[in-house]
């Protein structure tokens, strides 16, 4: 399947079972091989990644629940909660900042290098579970979340939470995606 094809198969898939189309060694291999292989600006490599499966799966979405102080509907929770893992993405400041002392001319550049490389990661991973027959969505819960998930992984401070993305099995595949009009986003200059 080529990187078009994936994207075109990628969508928020919000209904999620705990039961996979393929093995947790699959998952684990490509969440792995995939934060190797997606470039990061000056090789960095200020990535990370938390692959949350199990009784963590459960335990996270039920501290992202206490988080929110009941302020969020547990039916929501509980429909993360029902997929098998987890994906938390994170950049660790400390390379950044690093970067930044090393390279004073770029300093400004390197957290916007660094949140671009962790969009890139989260889409390369998202489609590449597509690709497995594996549905995803991404949530963004953080900031209220980041002390809960750092002290239930036992996560430096430095590891700053951009995004959750709960995948399972797809219980429900989503409605047919509406097409836009993309030339009003998309200008060609010839």
């Amino acid at each position: 399947m080529s990187i078009r094809e994936s994207l075109q198969q990628r969508r928020s898939i919000y209904g999620l079972k705990k039961v996979l189309p393929v093995s947790i060694e699959e998952i684990k291999r490509l969440v792995t091989e995939t934060t190797e292989l997606v470039p990061d600006a000056f090789n960095m490599r200020s990535q990370r990644v938390v692959l949350a499966l199990g009784a963590k799966q459960d335990a996270l979405w039920d501290a992202i629940y206490d988080a929110f102080g009941g302020k969020v509907a547990r039916e929501k929770i509980d429909g993360f909660k029902a997929g098998a893992g987890t994906v938390l993405y994170f950049i660790d400041t400390d390379v950044v900042k690093g970067l930044q002392d090393k390279f004073p001319l770029y300093a400004t550049n390197f957290p916007i290098w660094a949140q671009q490389a962790n969009g890139m990661l989260q889409i390369s991973i998202w489609a590449g579970l597509r690709e497995l027959g594996v549905g995803a969505n991404i949530q963004h819960y953080n900031p209220v979340i980041d002390d809960a998930v750092k002290k239930l992984f036992d996560l430096p401070e430095r590891w700053q939470l951009i995004a959750q993305m709960p995948f399972g099995g797809i219980a429900t595949e989503p409605d047919a995606k509406e097409k836009e009009d993309i030339t009003q986003r998309v200008l060609i200059a010839e």
